[in-house]
């Protein structure tokens, strides 16, 4: 049994109730590295975290077994491992002796079993789990909840002296004792029992005051009354001759004391007063005992001191910290009941012994190390961390009619994973035309590489991106160039580390407890992985208005996506997957009132559900101010692969939704979760026609580009999925050895391909869906509300058409997605000479039916302007849209001659600046009184300059645009 030795270690095992049996237990009593015997070693699956707890077939139970040596790398250093973890061989499986019980038997040498041949090494403890077969052992026993401080240990005696060890009260063999359950209370008789190993002289000592001796004797008892409260000892002494030996027992006894009032104006979490120096915790934990602070402080020392107040209402616990040193940042966590090791959910940097280890300085410098006395999650605060110094403090969030939404998982988007890495490319996202960023979860999540939905905290960002103020900048960077910052919420569920899970959680079903106040303790709902929130709480809905204000104001994001919507309700249809997506009132009145929250908190930010439920719910969410994702990857595939089955996107426009009367719905071909576009035109593709085989790379390109042409012309709000613009080709399937398992590898790494951008077929299709994005911000008007007019096909013919009708412009996208050359009649709106905007012919329309003829997987995108005056592509156009006018510099790079079109939607003076990049003024054109519509300016000619970047600085009354202008010769 592990003791401590003295107070002033300040780790404290605590009394378990007197009789019970112990987590571990073993014959003989006393180890030494060479026993007379064989070792067995007995486990109880009802104590420690009862990870085996009623485990069937008992026969499948297997120990993973190592030492601790003097040479370990510290106090849980495992070493001379004789298991391989998730190989199940007869060497390694337990013996099932009753039920949930299990014994492991070792032969009488220790040293010669695990293979210890250095005479100067020495077993100092025998380190084992038990664990069920699966290879990544879903069911371990430990101590609590599993981290390498929870590994259950036998202490094994190197001097083969006298030994004394205390047989009552019950405390368990492991590195940090204090977390047992405890039982005694001030008043109370504690049985004691103390054995020594040889015939000795034995006394026993509480608190220095000797209870009583026993001469001659291999046991020793004593049943004092207990009147001290919080630090406690009790020693065990046994005397041979000239030789006495100890054993220890550090306790802590909860003090009682009157409820305190909660000081005015504060909140759930970690206040800080203005000066820095004090900090008040506040945690809710309705229906506890006691609650004990311990920090680093004083060196984590569980005292009088360090227990917190409770409320009157008996809701929470709160205590203040003085002298505090302003800026430093110091590390915490919470003793609920005495047996609850936790930290505080709205800590905003946590500390984990299990991944940390593997982040590196470059993502984030200067980490703080876990602290090595400790178990589990480990919370900091600081008081003035540094700050950020926002360059867009008032970003003006982009018409959410208009957004153009790029998904992106930055563990597959950047090899560094980094905030730092991905502010780098904001240009390649900024010339792809998009205006708002979907990142998927960035919260603390379980792991490292995760698709970062299993949250544990919601407060901290995670470490594996980076630090907090490299976040604010990726943001601060992303405003400065026009783009919004959404995140992934996943507030549907929470995973058992969560201070929300732990603190009311039932070990034996693995379940939250009934009392829990923010989790359900079965799902509502089929789809839940984890701990499912009640969103009728009170706790829970104080809990989410919390989270919404945190990241949009104190780190200035534009909206959440909210990750499965629909399950935020306590309507129960688990086993109905249809009934689940019926109309819901309870669920509408929950969404309503967070999306007034978030309003409140950032008017104008983006509240976006992953919804897929029934059309009257759905558009009573986006008449509301809602967004709702528009999932139509199987039918954009089933077009670009070239079958007419299951092919029909009319719902990919809103108002072909029943009910809906606003653009609410993000229509998209691709997300995080569908396999990729252009990996099932090469694998599945129609390849009927020789000529036209869709599995060809160029042919699989050429119609990703006419899906692009096509999803980009529909009205509405779009996203896009990373890469999927350059024709990503792996597989969401993909294992990280590179074979395709399905279903098995789906949330592995996938490879990081920005060698694609290089490739001249694949960034055709990157230019295709640039040149859409910026037709759609020039002409906003065109694609925010209900322009799709007659003439428009997106039903189950393979020719798919759009047509677009407005007074700004007028559009008809054409795209055949046969494999086979089509000739078809269409009409366009007008007579006239039509521009195909994605190439450099033209048509003249009739006004009446005419014959158009596309090659398989051609397209055309024709408007009723002419928007290439120079009849030839424009290199990655820069478009800037505000409130009086939509601007565009072409051609850009130029050769000294280039246009402003400008879109104006207010009127008023105009003022036109060049400037070089040292800030010289090259010229200026100002105009009085230009009206609304659109206005094509000639800049002087600049062929008379040298290359490079230059600035074009336009302002129409309080709006003003700075585009760049890049000069070859």
């Amino acid at each position: 049994m592990k003791k401590i030795v003295t107070l002033l270690c300040a780790c404290f095992a605590t009394v378990s109730s007197f009789g019970q049996a112990s987590l571990l237990s073993w014959s003989p009593s006393f180890l030494s590295e060479i026993n007379g015997a064989p070792v067995t070693i007995t486990m109880d699956a009802t104590k420690g975290n009862q990870g085996l707890l009623g485990y069937t077939p008992v026969t499948d139970v297997y120990v993973h077994i190592g030492v601790i040596t003097n040479l370990s790398s510290g106090p849980s250093g495992w070493l001379h491992v004789q298991t391989t973890w998730g190989v199940n061989n007869a060497g390694n499986n337990a013996t099932n002796i009753s039920p949930n019980k299990w014994q492991f038997t070792l032969p009488a040498n220790l040293r010669t079993y695990f293979g210890l041949t250095n005479p100067a090494e020495k077993i100092h403890k025998i380190a084992i789990l038990f664990r069920n077969p699966p290879a990544n052992g879903t069911l371990v026993q430990r101590t609590t909840a599993g981290s390498p401080n929870d590994d259950m240990y036998i202490p094994v005696d190197t001097t083969g002296n006298l030994q004394v060890k205390f047989a009552q009260p019950v405390t368990e063999p492991r590195y940090i004792p204090w977390v047992e359950p405890i039982t005694a209370t001030v008043g109370q008789v504690l049985p004691v029992v103390a054995n020594a190993s040889a015939t000795s002289n034995l006394e026993l000592f509480l608190n220095g005051t000797s209870l009583g001796t026993q001469a001659s004797a291999t046991t020793i008892t004593a049943n004092p009354t207990l009147t001290v409260p919080c630090n406690n000892q009790l020693v065990a002494k046994a005397t041979l001759g000239a030789v006495n030996v100890y054993d220890t027992i550090n306790f802590f006894l909860p003090q009682v004391s009157a409820p305190q009032a909660l000081p005015a104006g504060m909140q759930d979490g970690i206040n800080y007063a203005a000066n820095g120096t004090e900090a008040t915790f506040v945690l809710y934990a309705p229906g506890k005992s006691t609650a004990s602070l311990l920090t680093d402080i004083n060196n984590w020392a569980q005292t009088c001191n360090s227990a917190m107040n409770i409320t009157p209402d008996g809701t929470r616990f709160w205590k203040t910290l003085t002298g505090l040193n302003s800026g430093q940042l110091y590390k915490f966590q919470y003793l609920v009941d005495n047996t609850i090791l936790t930290t505080d959910p709205y800590t905003e940097l946590i500390l984990d012994p299990w991944n940390d280890q593997y982040i590196t300085a470059t993502t984030f410098p200067n980490m703080p190390t876990y602290p090595a006395s400790r178990t589990g999650i480990v919370g900091t605060f600081q008081s003035n961390p540094p700050a950020y110094t926002w360059t867009v403090p008032n970003f003006v969030r982009p018409d959410k009619k208009a957004l153009v939404i790029q998904e992106i998982l930055l563990r597959d988007f950047i090899a560094s994973h980094s905030w730092k890495g991905i502010t780098d490319s904001l240009d390649y996202l900024k010339n792809l035309g998009v205006n708002c960023l979907e990142l998927m979860p960035f919260n603390e999540f379980g792991g490292n590489s995760s698709w970062g939905y299993n949250p544990d905290f919601f407060f901290a960002p995670d470490k594996y991106y980076g630090t907090p103020n490299d976040l604010k900048k990726f943001i601060d960077m992303a405003h400065s160039k026009g783009m919004a910052v959404v995140m992934d919420a996943v507030l549907n569920h929470v995973t058992g580390l969560s201070p929300m899970a732990k603190l009311w959680w039932n070990g034996t079903t693995s379940k939250p407890t009934a009392d829990n106040p923010y989790l359900n303790v079965d799902a509502k709902h089929d789809f839940n992985v984890f701990n499912d929130f009640n969103h009728e709480s009170p706790a829970t809905k104080q809990h989410v208005r919390r989270y919404m204000k945190h990241w949009l104001q104190n780190y200035k994001l534009d909206g959440f996506r909210w990750d499965l919507a629909k399950g935020f309700t306590q309507n129960n249809t688990l086993g109905n997957i249809g009934a689940w997506g019926n109309y819901d009132a309870s669920r509408v009145a929950i969404w309503k009132n967070y999306y007034d929250s978030m309003q409140i908190y950032a008017p104008n930010s983006y509240c976006i559900l992953e919804f897929f439920g029934q059309d009257q719910e759905e558009s009573e969410y986006a008449n509301y101010g809602m967004m709702l994702w528009g999932n139509g990857n199987s039918s954009w595939n089933q077009n670009t692969m070239g079958y007419a089955s299951n092919s029909d996107i009319n719902r990919q426009y809103y108002k072909n939704r029943p009910g809906y009367n606003e653009p609410g719905l993000i229509s998209y071909a691709e997300s995080h979760d569908e396999e990729r576009i252009m990996y099932n035109n090469i694998q599945n593709g129609n390849s009927s026609n020789g000529s036209h085989n869709v599995k060809t790379l160029a042919n699989g390109l050429k119609r990703q580009e006419a899906m692009y042409a096509m999803l980009l012309s529909i009205p509405g709000p779009k996203m896009l999925w990373q890469f999927g613009e350059l024709g990503y080709d792996n597989s969401i399937n993909r294992c990280v050895n590179g074979t395709v398992s399905p279903q098995l590898c789906r949330l592995d790494e996938k490879p990081i391909l920005w060698n694609y951008f290089a490739d001249a077929a694949r960034k055709n299709v990157y230019t295709i869906a640039s040149k859409m994005n910026k037709l759609r911000a020039l002409k906003p008007n065109l694609f925010n509300g209900p322009t799709l007019s007659s003439g428009s096909d997106l039903g189950s013919a393979l020719v798919k058409r759009v047509v677009l009708n407005h007074p700004d412009l007028k559009v008809v996208s054409l795209a055949n997605f046969d494999v086979n050359s089509s000739t078809f009649q269409h009409t366009f709106p007008s007579a006239g000479t039509w521009y195909n905007y994605l190439g450099t012919d033209s048509i003249v329309a009739t006004g009446n039916a005419q014959s158009i003829f596309l090659e398989p997987g051609a397209y055309k995108v024709f408007t009723s302007t002419n928007l290439n005056p120079t009849n030839s592509n424009v290199a990655i156009p820069n478009i800037k849209v505000n409130d009086n006018f939509a601007a565009l510099v072409y051609p850009n790079p130029s050769n000294g001659v280039s246009n402003i079109l400008l879109d104006v939607t207010k009127g008023g003076n105009l003022s036109v600046i060049v400037l070089d990049l040292t800030g010289k003024k090259v010229f200026e054109i100002n105009r009085t009184n230009l009206q609304k519509g659109e206005h094509s300016i000639s800049l002087p000619n600049m062929q008379n300059v040298v290359s490079g970047i230059y600035s074009v600085q336009i302002q129409m009354g309080e709006s003003k645009a700075i585009l760049p202008l890049q000069i070859i010769k």
